[in-house]
C-alpha cells in the first residue's frame, strides 16, 4: 500500500502562524464549486472576492505548502492554511523586552494591552507574533499565559519537544508565582490572607468570571505590603491559575484592582477606545522553578513597576 503524502511544515509570515481550516468530504455533489466558494461561506469575515485575491497572491496553501489558485475546484477531505491578517489592527504603542534566552526558553517581560496570542482584533500586535519577528524561532510557543491587561513575565518554550514538560510544571503547581497588585486601602491588615473559591465563566457575560457556590478551585495568598494616599500595594501569589483569579479574589475582598475594567463593573464598552494612561494595575512581578528540561533552578524578576494612581 502507497504510504500518505507528508504534510509539509507551514511557516509563518512575519511572525503570524498558519490559520487551518478543515474542508469536508461531500461524495460527488458538493456544495461549493470550487474552493473559494467555501471560504467565503465556512470564514464570512473575508469575502469571496478578497478570498479570490488572497488566492491570486498565493497566500492560501494545501496540506502540502503549494499554493491553492483561484480557480481550484472543492476538493474535500484535506484541509487549507492561511494567514490572517487585519487592515486596521491597532498598534498597541509598548515594546516587551526579552529577559532570559537559552536553546529551550524564552522569558519575556510583556507590557501592558499586548495580548499574549493572537485572538479577536489582534493578530501581528501580539507578543508572540512580536517575539517571532525579533528572534527569527519560528517553533516559539507561550507555556502558560496572563492577560492581555496584565504586564509581567511570560514563559516561551522554544523547542516543540520541550513544550508538553514545561506546561506540565504549569499544570502540576510546581511554579512559584508571584504578582504585585494595586487597590484600595484598608484598615487595619493583620497580616497574609488565603482566599479560596470557586470561580466559573459569568452566564451573562463570557468575558467576565464570577465567584460561585461548590468546591472552590481557585487559592490565593495576598498580603498589604505599602500604603499611599489611600491606596496600597499588595503581594499576591497564586496556588491555582483560573482566568481572571487576581482581579476576581481582589474584588470579592472588596479591594478591585485599580484600572480594571472588568471589576466590579465593566467600565468601557466593545469599540470604545481604551486609556493607555490608566492600565490594569496587576504585574507578574516574579517567577521560580526547577527547569523540567535541564533540572536547573531558574528565578526571574520583571524589570517593570507599577506606578500609584492620580489621587
Amino acid at each position: 500500500m502507497a504510504r500518505p503524502a507528508r504534510q509539509a511544515a507551514i511557516p509563518s509570515r512575519d511572525g503570524v502562524s498558519a490559520s487551518c481550516v478543515a474542508l469536508p468530504s461531500t461524495g460527488v455533489h458538493s456544495p461549493w464549486p470550487r474552493m473559494a466558494d467555501f471560504l467565503a461561506e465556512r470564514l464570512p469575515a473575508v469575502t469571496r472576492q478578497d478570498w479570490i485575491e488572497r488566492m491570486a497572491r498565493g497566500e492560501v496553501l494545501d496540506e502540502q505548502g503549494h499554493p491553492v489558485p483561484p480557480d481550484a475546484a472543492y476538493a474535500g477531505g484535506q484541509r487549507l492554511y492561511y494567514w490572517r491578517h487585519l487592515p486596521d489592527e491597532p498598534r498597541i504603542p509598548f515594546e516587551a523586552r526579552i529577559v532570559y534566552q537559552d536553546q529551550h526558553l524564552l522569558v519575556a517581560d510583556k507590557p501592558h494591552f499586548l495580548p499574549v496570542i493572537p485572538t479577536g482584533r489582534f493578530v501581528r500586535e501580539t507578543l508572540l507574533v512580536r517575539l517571532k519577528q525579533a528572534t527569527g524561532i519560528e517553533s516559539l510557543s507561550p507555556v502558560h499565559r496572563i492577560d492581555r491587561e496584565t504586564a509581567g513575565l511570560v514563559l516561551f518554550s522554544i523547542r516543540a519537544q520541550d513544550r508538553g514538560a514545561y506546561q506540565a510544571m504549569f499544570r502540576e503547581r510546581q511554579v512559584d508565582k508571584l504578582y504585585e497588585a494595586i487597590a484600595p486601602s484598608t484598615g487595619a491588615w493583620s497580616g497574609a490572607r488565603i482566599h479560596r473559591s470557586r470561580i466559573v465563566e459569568d452566564p451573562q457575560a463570557f468575558y467576565r468570571m464570577i465567584e460561585t457556590e461548590g468546591e472552590p478551585n481557585s487559592h490565593t495568598r495576598i498580603d498589604r505590603t505599602e500604603q499611599d494616599n489611600g491606596w496600597a500595594r499588595y503581594r499576591l501569589e497564586p496556588v491555582t491559575g483560573k482566568r481572571h483569579q487576581l482581579r476576581v479574589h481582589m474584588n470579592a475582598l472588596g479591594l478591585p484592582i485599580c484600572g480594571d475594567q472588568f471589576y466590579p463593573l465593566v467600565r468601557r464598552g466593545p469599540g470604545e477606545p481604551e486609556d493607555y494612561a490608566d492600565p490594569l494595575r496587576l504585574l507578574a512581578r516574579a517567577i521560580a522553578f526547577t527547569d523540567p528540561v535541564t533540572g536547573e533552578r531558574r528565578e526571574f524578576e520583571s524589570g517593570l513597576s507599577l506606578d500609584w494612581p492620580d489621587t
